[in-house]
Order: C-alpha cells, then sequence, then structure tokens
C-alpha cells in the first residue's frame, strides 16, 4: 500500500475511513500491461476534475502503479484511489491536493462462477463517477448474499435495470447484446465490448418484465472479465451459453497497453 509512491502511514489511510471522500479505479495488470488502460487514466482524471477541481497527471498515476507491481509478473488486481489525506468533515470545502494510493492483491484464476441476482431499489449518488462512497452499493449487497444471491442489481425509480453494484450488466436476445439505457458508471471493461463487437451497439430502458425474453444475461468487471449471469429474481438463464466463450474470446484479443 503505497501514497504518492512511498508506504502509506496510518494517519493518511484514516482518511478514507473517517471522511471517504475521492475516486478510484481497479484493473487487472498481467505482464505490466492493462487493457483499456488509456481509459482508466481518463476515467481517474476525469474524476478527479469532477470532484476536486484539480488536474491529475496520469503519467505520475503510472509511475506509482509502476514502482507498486516492484516487476511482478504475476496477474494483480491494482486499485487506484485518489483522495486528500488532509481533508476532514469539517474542513472538506478547502482547496484539495489530492493524493494517489495504489493497493494490489492478487488476480483470481480461472473463469468467475455465475452469479445469481436480487433486484433492489437503488440509485447511487453521482451514477456516472467511480467515487468512494460505497455504503450503498455494499448494504444492498449484505443483504442480497444473505438471501442466498450473490450480488444486488440496481433498478431505478421509474422500475428500469441500471447496474450491478460493481459491475455494469448486459443481456442477449435473438443473437443480439442488449445492454439497459440508464445512467450508471461506464466500466471499462463494457465500453472495449462495445468497441470491439462487430454489431451496433443497442440500448433500451429494460425492466424486470423484459428479463423473461433474454436468452443469456452476463456481468462486465474489469477483475474478472466476463462473468455469466444465472439468474435475475425468478429469471434464469443457462451459463454454459455460446456467447460467453465468445465474448471471452473477443474480450482477450483487445490489445492490452503498457504500464
Amino acid at each position: 500500500m503505497e501514497l504518492n509512491g512511498v508506504p502509506a502511514t496510518l494517519d493518511q489511510i484514516k482518511a478514507l475511513a473517517l471522511t471517504n471522500y475521492g475516486h478510484f479505479t481497479s484493473m487487472l495488470v498481467e505482464d505490466d500491461r492493462v487493457r483499456g488502460l488509456s481509459l482508466h487514466m481518463q476515467r481517474l482524471a476525469q474524476d478527479c476534475r469532477h470532484l476536486f477541481n484539480v488536474e491529475l497527471d496520469t503519467d505520475r498515476v503510472r509511475a506509482y502503479v509502476r514502482k507498486a507491481l516492484g516487476g511482478s509478473a504475476q496477474p494483480t488486481v491494482v486499485r487506484v484511489t485518489v483522495y486528500d489525506p488532509e481533508l476532514d468533515l469539517g474542513s472538506i470545502g478547502s482547496s484539495a491536493d489530492p493524493c494517489v494510493l495504489v493497493t494490489t492483491r492478487p488476480a483470481g484464476r480461472g473463469e468467475p462462477k455465475p452469479w445469481r441476482l436480487q433486484t433492489v431499489p437503488y440509485r447511487r449518488d453521482d451514477p456516472t463517477v467511480k467515487h468512494t462512497g460505497l455504503f450503498g452499493a455494499m448494504r444492498h449487497r449484505r443483504s442480497a448474499q444473505r438471501e442466498g444471491f450473490d450480488d444486488a442489481l440496481f433498478m431505478n425509480p421509474d422500475g428500469t435495470i441500471s447496474e450491478i453494484a460493481t459491475s455494469n450488466i448486459g443481456f442477449l436476445r435473438d443473437g443480439q447484446i442488449i445492454w439497459p439505457r440508464s445512467e450508471c458508471l461506464p466500466g471499462v471493461t463494457m465500453r472495449l465490448l462495445r468497441q470491439a463487437l462487430d454489431e451496433p451497439v443497442i440500448t433500451e430502458p429494460l425492466t424486470a418484465s423484459d428479463l423473461h425474453g433474454m436468452e443469456a444475461a452476463f456481468a462486465t468487471n474489469a477483475a474478472t472479465g466476463v462473468r455469466p449471469v444465472a439468474c435475475v429474481d425468478g429469471a434464469e438463464w443457462p451459463s454454459d451459453h455460446e456467447v460467453f466463450s465468445r465474448l471471452r474470446e473477443l474480450y482477450a484479443e483487445i490489445p492490452a497497453e503498457h504500464l
């Protein structure tokens, strides 16, 4: 765990727990390469402007990530969190000097297991920003898991589908990929797949009543790639549909960028 390229102290980290104002991105690094690295850096710079009114030096961010990895060739999930340790609850309106926290964990191996999702009425604060305010999402994930599901699928106030707690969702209907039309976090993996698919991007305002007409469902996330969704509430789909192999192969063919 390094802050601006050096080991972080407890005093520097406690602002994340006590104030929790910042933003982040998570990415899978393999052999010093990342699929969608430019999009991750673009997200960090954009969110830094939005939350702190400060321009972020993404070249410096990449240098911090390289240092934290220490030349390791093992697949690693890297999280880059941008926040100002000097801001507290009483001074949150002060001018900010954001720092870059880099944390790492080993990447999971093998294909991710299919997910079972429970719909919940919820809309993230500032949904297009990947901010550190995860309480609502984690509360609904916890509730879903205690009900026997794996994660929560968020539903807007008008009953349309938006996103999973920390992933995007897509569907297959009549051989075509359908994405929910909703304000949500535009995940890097979803954006890469949309660019790579040799077909028009189709978005629709989907509701729970549309789910039974789908042939398959899947989640996208930078750490796990493409994950089958086995069910949403009472709607169930096969976890071995050929679309998953097609999407995974397509994703694997996307060139990764060097850190």
